[in-house]
């Protein structure tokens, strides 16, 4: 006996609705623009404490925040998006830009 044949023994009145199934998400997942010039990846340190600024994409609003939001979930470290620029906070320098050359953007290091 099944579950199926259980329930129907328990509420014999039920009438089992049809289910639908679940959408899967086979969405082809956005991509972002790619430039021709080099992202700054640079290091600084504000208020005495370690961040790292990346600087210097030239595409989209959206496509700079959703760059922003995919880096900071990566690293699972907080940051911001502002004015053209995204913060992270710590040094990260080497693994952001491993995650930008993997996506295919051109990355230039900057400062020590």
């Amino acid at each position: 006996m099944d579950l199926q044949d259980q329930l129907k023994n328990l509420f014999p009145n039920h009438t089992p609705q049809k289910e639908e199934k679940p959408v899967q998400q086979n969405e082809k997942k956005r991509t972002i623009w790619l430039q021709d010039d080099p992202i700054l990846c640079k290091y600084e340190k504000r208020k005495g404490k370690p961040t790292t600024i990346i600087d210097g994409y030239n595409g989209s609003d959206s496509d700079f925040k959703q760059l922003a939001k995919e880096i900071k979930k990566q690293l699972s470290v907080g940051g911001s998006a502002k004015n053209g620029t995204i913060i992270i906070q710590g040094d990260y320098r080497d693994k952001i830009m491993k995650i930008l050359e993997n996506k295919g953007f051109k990355v230039k290091r900057v400062g020590g």
